[in-house]
């Protein structure tokens, strides 16, 4: 009965190409291949009970309570127009030199980036608010379409990017951890993408123009002022968000819900915030989270059943022939990782692939930590990977008619190929990604531990001390 595992890997394989939705596919063949294991004697049908406890972890876990809190702070932050009103205060600061939009358009696309926290709806937010203007000033197609779809990928790994949570869950880390160690490669990625437009505008001033429409905007002063108080409040609440996490004041749920709150009063301060609004919100968050939750727990049915045929065995037994060790295991885990992201979505991804790999990794003593932003960082490389990555096919869908597909393409090449030399980076250099400190080191010899006697006379001593 060897064969049951990879049947199951197998089957889940082709239900997904077929189709059919992911989280229900997860229940159904973990449902038809328990039954197959109980029949065979593989386990007891009590076994099959553990996916209650299962279901109950879920919903009593920390990390993922933080989920619908910073969802919700996201779609208020876009509902009330926050955003634009960043953009358009930048773009009054910026556009009047080349290639300003294009720095507004990176700076305002990594706070939604991090507040939106998925790929597809960043790219299409920052796509709608950037693009027309970048495109009315008469940028270069392909640098307009690669900005956009660059900095809609850092939702991948800036935090607090919801994407980082289900990867914590997954990968079996802390969050707080995973949000110090993307701090650095973040940067870096935000710094090479402004470097490269900086580096294309002195070369070429044509492809990125000064906004027109700004030719004659007062003086630079005002603006500073507007700009401070448009894009510092959403900035700074997400600033206070992670400041809160990584010193420990509060947990990644208390500060998605300081998040929330800060929201809130920016919606209202602003005047912005309607109950029609604030309604559209939360049914959109109450949908998203819905669905995130369905897919964890047909994934946490199928991994039950899984490692229940010894599917883990199973996997292990595929990582011991790669060579190299722990260098080939990770190179192979990226490449594959890489080339999956082609057809799968993050979740699809996240939920069924991932968990295969952890085991894996831990018998090899591979840094979690660091193994977790270097896929992330992966993953968000493949998925502006020209034809297939997913961020170009949602710029596709909002690009206006004249921008060729092709144009799209050749846009995304140059940011892809330093997303690709950050991966390299990473794999080289593994200090990038930030550690917790260690706690502080002492000798057992300084401890002192004393057992009281049960009946202890005067004069008499703990042999045990």
């Amino acid at each position: 009965m060897e064969f049951l595992a990879p049947a199951m890997f197998v089957c889940l394989v082709a239900t997904l190409f077929m189709g059919f939705p992911v989280a229900f596919s997860l229940a159904a063949i973990a449902g038809v291949f328990g039954i197959v294991g109980v029949l065979t004697g593989r386990f007891e049908p009590s076994f099959l009970g553990g996916i209650f406890f299962r279901i109950q972890g879920l919903f009593s876990n920390d990390n993922l309570l933080a989920l619908p809190m910073l969802v919700f702070m996201g779609l208020l932050l876009e509902r009330t127009g926050i955003a634009e009103d960043m953009f358009a205060s930048l773009n009054r600061l910026f556009g009047r030199v080349p290639g300003g939009l294009a720095y507004t358009t990176v700076i305002v696309g990594a706070v939604l980036s991090g507040i939106t926290g998925f790929v597809s709806a960043s790219v299409i937010t920052i796509g709608l608010i950037a693009l027309p203007v970048m495109l009315r000033a008469g940028y270069d197609h392909r640098l307009a379409s690669g900005v956009v779809a660059a900095t809609g990928t850092l939702a991948q790994v800036i935090p607090p990017s919801l994407v980082l949570i289900v990867l914590a869950e997954q990968m079996d880390v802390s969050v707080t951890d995973l949000y110090r160690g993307a701090l650095v490669p973040s940067l870096l990625l935000i710094g090479a993408y402004v470097a490269y437009v900086f580096i294309l505008t002195k070369m070429s001033p044509r492809k990125a123009p000064p906004d027109p429409s700004l030719a004659t905007s007062r003086a630079v002063g005002p603006l500073i002022g507007q700009a401070l108080v448009a894009a510092g409040l959403p900035l700074g609440l997400v600033m206070v968000v992670l400041a809160t996490i990584y010193l420990g004041v509060a947990t990644p749920t208390e500060g998605g819900a300081i998040g929330v709150t800060g929201a809130l009063c920016l919606g209202l301060l602003r005047t912005r915030l309607t109950s029609e609004k604030l309604h559209q919100a939360m049914v959109a968050t109450g949908i998203l989270v819905s669905g995130l939750m369905f897919l964890l727990m047909g994934a946490s049915f199928f991994t039950l059943v899984f490692r229940g045929l010894d599917g883990q065995q199973w996997i292990q037994a595929l990582f011991s022939h790669i060579p190299a060790g722990e260098l080939g295991f990770v190179i192979f885990v990226s490449v594959s990782v890489f080339l999956i992201a082609f057809v799968l979505d993050f979740f699809e991804i996240a939920f069924i692939v991932l968990p295969l790999v952890v085991p894996a990794a831990q018998s090899l003593g591979v840094d979690m930590i660091w193994l977790t932003i270097l896929l992330a960082v992966n993953l968000q490389t493949s998925f502006m990977h020209p034809p297939f990555g997913i961020a170009i096919y949602n710029l596709r869908s909002i690009t206006p008619s004249g921008i060729r597909t092709v144009d799209i393409y050749w846009g995304a090449v140059p940011f892809l190929c330093i997303q690709l030399v950050m991966v390299g980076l990473l794999i080289l250099v593994p200090q990038l990604v930030l550690k917790p400190p260690l706690p502080a080191s002492g000798s057992p010899r300084d401890v002192d531990i004393t057992i009281p006697l049960l009946f202890e006379t005067p004069g008499s001593v703990s042999p045990w001390k």
